[in-house]
């Protein structure tokens, strides 16, 4: 997992609408990343609603937020329809940003043991390297304790 003090891997995956989404594109401003695994799961939702409902707190600041998993282009659309999302979703199923930032690792889940996305908040600088690291966020404080951190 990318630490402290390191560049952000740069990458263009596409959004819920399939327009392509570059992170260097975001130069000059703070980026928050956040990774997880799946639409429309519990914890996920409960994660990006709450990434939603403080949407104005970081516009406010000139934060950027970007959620990435490996869903696809049309789930990533029906889930921001669904929980009215107005943040930048994109798709990686080619594991591109997730392998790059780190996070896709070994899970346990009932004794059986896969890999998957650990769900994981990097927050970027101006000039893209990692500044803060949360990496085993909670769903229902993420976004808060992000909002906490940034003053």
């Amino acid at each position: 997992m990318l630490e402290v003090g390191t560049l952000a891997p740069d990458f263009t995956l596409p959004d819920k609408d399939g327009n392509p989404v570059t992170l260097s594109s975001f130069r000059g401003r703070k980026v928050v990343v956040y990774f997880y695994p799946r639409d429309n799961t519990p914890g996920c939702t409960r994660q990006a609603c709450a990434f939603a409902k403080a949407y104005d707190a970081f516009a406010q600041k000139n934060v950027v937020v970007i959620g990435i998993s490996k869903d696809s282009v049309a789930s990533h659309q029906k889930f921001a329809q669904k929980y009215e999302l107005p943040f930048i979703l994109v798709s990686d199923p080619e594991l591109q940003a997730i392998q790059g930032f780190g996070v896709w690792q070994e899970k346990k889940n009932y004794g059986k043991v896969s890999m998957g996305v650990v769900r994981s908040t990097f927050i970027l600088n101006e000039e893209g390297v990692v500044e803060k690291v949360f990496p085993k966020a909670k769903p229902d404080t993420n976004a808060a304790e992000i909002l906490e951190y940034l003053g």
